[in-house]
Order: C-alpha cells, then structure tokens, then sequence
C-alpha cells in the first residue's frame, strides 16, 4: 500500500471518529444540561480528545518527514563518496605510466556503482567519458588527446556537480531509456584491454 494511500485510508478514518465521537459528545452535552457541571466536564473531555487527535496526526507527519530527510542525506552522502571514488580513481589513472588490470577493474566496479545511484544524465555523459577514454588510451595510459580527455571530464564533472545539486530534471529519459543506458553502460567493453 502506498504512503498516498495510507494517508487517505488515515484521513477518512480520522474523519469518521471525529464525525461520531462530535455527535455522540453533542448528544451527551445535551443529555446532561439538568445536572450542574457535567456540560463543562463533557467539554473538557472534547477538548482533550480534539488536543491528543491533532499531536498524534501532527508526531505523525513529523516522523515521516524526518526519516524522508534522513535517507535524503544518506543517500547524497553515497553518491558523493561514488563520485568522489571515480574521480580520485580517474586521477590516480592519470598519473601512471600505464595502468594495470586493477585500476581497470575499480573503474569497472565503479561503473556498476554509478548505475544503482546516478542520475541518467550522468550515466549518459559517463558513456560519452568511456567512449573518449577508448580512443584516448595507447597502451593502457593515458598518454593520447589529454585536452579531450580533460574536456569530457569537465562535461562529466558538471553532471556530477547537477546530480548532487538536485539540478538534473531526467524529464527527457523515459525508465526503458534509463534501463537501456544502464545495461549499456554495464556492458561498455572500453574497461577491457584490447591484449587480453
């Protein structure tokens, strides 16, 4: 059952109780005006129920608002270590003379990481990133078009930057596209060495 739902169901469940415990205390404030003080009493006791019935809705939506938030926060904190991962994992590439099977693997496991938590805008412009990476690398380094190669990263970057801002719309992927990029992006053989 969704949370929509869930409140819907709360709502008109609210609404019923209030709607009979109003009839039946009007009933009984009505019943009681021969003896002294029991309309005040049945007034306290509206007022007290009306108070407990708005704190309980009120904890209620607080609660769900702040486990909202706390998974926001994990969330973002995930994506920017993945991010920060891939680009310390790009710089330390950059760096030697020639990588090995390890770094290629970290780039792979990485590339599986960036389907479960990025945004389709950066897993398209990882893609582009691979593909400009594939015609770059000579002997496994990165020793070809490095201003390409800084260029494609900086496109990269501000995707990044997007995606943790919150600023990516993802309103031109549909969930197919976004499925179909994934598995592209799984199976891009660009991370495999042309010797093996």
């Amino acid at each position: 059952m969704s949370t929509n739902t869930k409140n819907i169901v709360y709502l008109i469940l609210s609404l019923l109780t209030l709607i009979s415990g109003y009839a039946y205390l009007r009933y009984a404030y009505h019943a009681t005006d021969h003896f002294p003080f029991t309309q005040e009493i049945v007034l306290i006791i509206l007022g007290t129920l009306a108070t407990i019935f708005i704190t309980a809705l009120l904890l209620n939506k607080q609660t769900a608002v702040e486990i909202e938030k706390e998974q926001n926060i994990r969330y973002i904190d995930l994506k920017t270590s993945t991010y920060q991962q891939l680009l310390d994992l790009l710089e330390e590439m950059s760096l030697l003379e020639s990588f090995t099977n390890k770094e290629l693997i970290q780039l792979q496991f990485i590339t599986h990481k960036l389907a479960i938590i990025a945004a389709p805008e950066v897993i398209d412009e990882y893609q582009s990133f691979l593909s400009v990476i594939k015609t770059i690398s000579a002997d496994n380094s990165f020793s070809g078009d490095m201003p390409r190669l800084h260029e494609s990263l900086g496109s990269l970057t501000i995707q990044i930057r997007n995606d943790i801002l919150g600023n990516n719309q993802s309103l031109n992927y549909t969930d197919a596209g976004i499925i179909k990029m994934i598995r592209e992006n799984s199976n891009n053989q660009v991370l495999t060495r042309e010797s093996e």
